[in-house]
């Protein structure tokens, strides 16, 4: 069970590299880091608008609002990119529980 739990730990952290993670996506091919932000920002707020309309049409929920939805989506996003940076600086550093961690889940599988 817990090795299960590890793996989709780490099946999401891979997932979030890809997705949100600009050395890993194709907007690593913008060499500015500062505009890779910004279209990094409009996607997010773009997709937020975007599932706030599957939800007011296709799963009536009509009384959406926008700007609540946004507040949401920051809501949970933040805590993500705190915990995602400690992990990478735990990495970073050679953090021994991330060492052990690591050799835990390679010694199950």
């Amino acid at each position: 069970m817990k090795s299960n739990l590890l793996k989709i730990i780490y099946w999401v952290d891979d997932s979030w590299k890809m997705l949100m993670d600009n050395r890993y996506n194709p907007l690593r091919h913008i060499p500015d880091p500062s505009i890779q932000g910004y279209f990094t920002l409009v996607l997010f707020t773009m997709w937020s608008f975007f599932f706030g309309l599957v939800a007011t049409y296709y799963m009536g929920w009509y009384g959406y609002n926008g700007f609540i939805s946004f507040v949401i989506h920051c809501s949970l996003l933040i805590p993500l990119l705190i915990t995602r940076a400690a992990f990478l600086d735990a990495e970073r550093d050679g953090a021994k529980w991330l060492v052990r961690l690591k050799q835990q889940i390679d010694k199950e599988d």
